[in-house]
């Protein structure tokens, strides 16, 4: 079990420690409602060391990025970060990612905890253009300071204005002290705030920081439980849940992410099947009567006869009911359609909705 910079921070804290992904990592500090609206009203920090960094270089580096990715990288200039997922060869998603154009000839990748291994085994199979690819994961650290008021919280112990910083684009420069730090104005929880990327040997300095700075805003450390509900009530694809090796990105939502002004992995395969229509799509619903939706949940239709399956579900703290994320025939997956939701032996009716779930 692999430990962040950051590990014995959490533990004097008080924090419950879970294995996730290879890491030891905080779920919860105080627990998942409370930290969930604090990062909804507030601000919160998360220590999301464990998502992986590569840096891919060189006269062909994008060239490589634009064959292994789905959206379309060309589109970056310096300072600017985009979403987008590696398609497989078989019409699944080898794993979702950020990347980010640090500058000219130079990008950074940023994948899942649990890929990290799969995702470079991947890049560097299709790597038959001469790009240069370095694994930064186990060198940098990276804090997620999410919240309303983290602009606020945080501006004193930058030179830089962080209300300039457009979403998904980021700055880099100096942070509580330290100098080339990447603050990215991109995340995971719908409520607006920064992701800091770091050296390992920084991170414990900004922490202390920037919870210095943020004292008088109410900021507190956030655990991954409630990193989930917060993407959850947004409709994020969290993968391994949502999107896998199994679920195209057209099915799954994410056409807006897939670009099919150049050639990449299976890319005629996935315009053949946008063009067509697919034949199942990724649901987000919303209990209509009390209960707790939960990953691997059977979704029946009216005659109790499966036609799908959760996804990701939760009792949404913001709103008091049960929501969730799930695949459906497409017959099923309009606006407004009822669906129903076997929770063990009973059957709960539930409403297909448009995401996000919360809107602030």
């Amino acid at each position: 079990m692999k430990n962040t910079a950051l590990s014995k921070t959490h533990e004097a804290l008080g924090a419950k420690m879970v294995p996730f992904a290879g890491y030891n990592m905080p779920v919860q500090y105080e627990g998942v409602n409370v930290e969930h609206e604090t990062v909804r009203n507030a601000v919160g920090v998360f220590d999301v060391s464990h998502m992986g960094e590569f840096l891919i270089e060189g006269e062909h580096a994008l060239d490589l990025i634009q064959k292994i990715s789905s959206n379309d990288a060309s589109k970056l200039t310096v300072g600017k970060a985009q979403y987008s997922c590696f398609p497989n060869e078989n019409g699944g998603i080898v794993d979702d990612l950020i990347i980010y154009k640090i500058k000219e000839q130079t990008y950074l990748l940023v994948v899942n905890a649990s890929n990290i291994e799969k995702d470079w085994n991947w890049i560097q199979s299709k790597n038959n253009v001469g790009a240069t690819i370095r694994d930064l994961s186990d060198d940098y650290a990276l804090l997620a300071i999410q919240g309303p008021k983290a602009i606020e919280a945080m501006q004193s112990i930058t030179s830089h204005d962080l209300s300039a910083i457009k979403f998904y684009n980021f700055v880099v420069g100096d942070f509580a002290g330290i100098e080339h730090v990447i603050i990215s104005a991109t995340g995971y929880t719908g409520s607006g705030g920064f992701e800091i990327y770091c050296k390992n040997s920084e991170v414990k300095q900004i922490w202390d920081a920037v919870f210095k700075a943020g004292a008088n805003y109410g900021i507190k450390p956030i655990g991954l439980a409630a990193r989930d509900t917060l993407r959850l009530e947004m409709g994020y694809c969290l993968y391994g849940n949502d999107i896998d090796d199994n679920t195209s990105p057209i099915e799954a939502g994410l056409g807006w992410i897939t670009k099919f002004t150049k050639d990449f992995t299976n890319s005629e395969a996935l315009k053949a099947e946008k063009d067509r229509g697919a034949e199942r799509k990724l649901i987000a619903f919303k209990l209509d009567e009390r209960g707790i939706p939960r990953k691997g949940y059977d979704i029946v239709d009216g005659n109790r006869q499966k036609i799908g399956v959760v996804t990701s579900g939760t009792m949404s703290p913001s709103l008091g009911i049960g929501i969730g994320l799930g695949y459906v025939p497409t017959v099923f997956a309009l606006a407004n359609s009822k669906i129903n939701i076997q929770i063990r032996k009973k059957v709960v009716p539930a409403t297909v909705v448009k995401p996000p779930f919360y809107k602030s």
